[in-house]
């Protein structure tokens, strides 16, 4: 069984795909997808309300299909997107033994009005389970959005997700659905942090949540194309500014993105070096150390908790400029028959 502090951070890249879609068992059995790390059937905003039932049917059968592949040791991390609290508890009956090969569920739209009702359901479904069925809530709405009651509310789903903490994997941001509410949308040369609205918002969310979770990024709403590397060059950039401000990993909406979300979660040599120095910390009395390559301070009282953040990313990524085999699924167990990829 996978530790949760392991695999809260093997989610990676997310890749967005509507539960309706025919192939999603070939591609991953295939091996068609490089750097897929996770992927969450989406049954919310990519499925129209007349096609909810449908959509039901064919997550179903996707995941009978995969049944015998991931009893074989193979596979992303599997996630369903539902839509409210009273969903997810359909869901989960209507899915039967088939949700074994869940990791869990993504909860959208996660608030104050609905947390309570979600962490019941949690609770539910989780009673009785050797292995758990993990939630990754996601921020959205416009009560976090809105500065006159974002405090309050952020502290009141803080306390929701705490009080279910056992179960939360990652807390995950609407990047996308906070532009909306101010009628923004970046270009493809500027980054979620250069609408100051947003990035405020997203700001408050780390300070509520990062000491304690997981939590990644926005989605990238540009990919592959016929009109050159903007999409990715902007994709790279903000992803430089997502680690730098403590989010980790990010949703995807297109497979040309995963390349660049799982280097961007590789660690450097100076890094993880100086991580392994400072968490077999044995000196007795000094608490600081040059780094590694003599480039600058460790201190172990403050630095401590980096370290052991980038030594996971470091075993579960790799180290930039170190040359790995190519994206694939690779032989290290993270849940319910699932497998990380190897990049």
């Amino acid at each position: 069984m996978m530790n949760k502090n392991t695999l809260q951070y093997m989610v990676g890249g997310l890749l967005y795909m509507p539960a309706m879609q025919d192939n999603i068992a070939e591609k991953i059995q295939g091996d068609m997808i490089p750097c897929l790390t996770s992927i969450a059937l989406c049954l919310e905003d990519a499925i129209q309300d007349n096609a909810v039932a449908e959509a039901e049917e064919k997550l179903s059968q996707t995941l009978n299909k995969l049944r015998l592949f991931y009893k074989s040791g193979k596979g992303p991390l599997l996630f369903v997107r539902v839509r409210n609290p009273e969903h997810m508890e359909h869901i989960s009956t209507f899915l039967g033994e088939a949700e074994d090969l869940l990791t869990g569920y993504i909860l959208p739209k996660f608030d104050v009005s609905n947390g309570d009702a979600y962490a019941e359901v949690i609770k539910e479904i989780n009673e009785g389970r050797e292995q758990p069925l993990y939630v990754m809530p996601v921020l959205e709405s416009g009560m976090i959005a809105d500065l006159r009651t974002r405090a309050q509310a952020l502290g009141k789903v803080k306390e929701i997700i705490d009080g279910i903490r056992e179960y939360v994997l990652n807390v995950r941001v609407g990047g996308n659905d906070f532009s909306n509410l101010y009628g923004l949308r970046r270009p493809v040369d500027a980054t979620v942090y250069s609408a100051g609205v947003v990035r405020d918002i997203l700001v408050d969310i780390l300070n509520v949540f990062a000491r304690d979770y997981v939590v990644s990024g926005p989605v990238w709403e540009y990919f592959e194309d016929k009109k050159g590397n903007a999409w990715s060059e902007g994709l790279r950039h903000e992803l430089e500014l997502d680690r730098i401000n403590g989010f980790i990993g990010k949703t995807a909406i297109h497979p040309s993105q995963l390349p660049y979300i799982y280097e961007s979660l590789r660690v450097s040599r100076t890094d993880y070096e100086d991580a392994r120095q400072l968490l077999r910390w044995d000196v007795d009395k000094l608490g600081v150390v040059k780094s590694v390559d003599g480039s600058r301070m460790n201190e172990v009282k403050t630095h401590r908790k980096w370290a052991e953040r980038i030594k996971i990313l470091g075993d579960i990524y790799g180290i930039k400029n170190e040359v790995r085999e190519k994206c694939g699924y690779g032989t290290g167990r993270v849940h319910s028959g699932a497998y990380i990829t190897g990049c």
